[in-house]
């Protein structure tokens, strides 16, 4: 992994780290509401993202290190386990659509000016 991903992670606009489940298990969240949650086992990252249902279905059937999200609604969130073999710029892509869809359920006067 090339890139950082909390660094990437908390410089979204108005991105907070949070805590609530233990020091073990990292949330992001956009005026509180998560984005993405990192934790590790066995030593690996795993990073749950939010995606849409049918890019979610997609992106499992291209890639290994993608499987429905541990411990999330399945239909609308992913776990992206950290192991090499997908490309940082599709790991940024996917931290991106996570973002922009929790944003734009802010509601269109909150969301505006987070997404430009």
């Amino acid at each position: 992994m090339a890139f950082n991903i909390k660094k990437y992670l908390l410089d979204k606009p108005e991105a907070k780290e949070d805590f609530p489940f233990g020091p073990q298990v990292a949330v992001y969240k956009v005026r509180d509401k998560m984005f993405a949650l990192i934790g590790t086992e066995d030593k690996e990252i795993r990073i749950n993202l939010k995606c849409d249902p049918v890019e979610a279905e997609q992106l499992r059937m291209v890639f290994d290190a993608v499987i429905p999200g541990y411990h999330m609604n399945k239909k609308h969130w992913n776990t992206v386990i950290i192991n090499g073999s997908i490309p940082d710029a599709e790991v940024k892509r996917m931290i991106d659509n996570s973002y922009a869809l929790v944003v734009k359920k802010l509601g269109k006067s909150a969301a505006h000016p987070l997404l430009q």
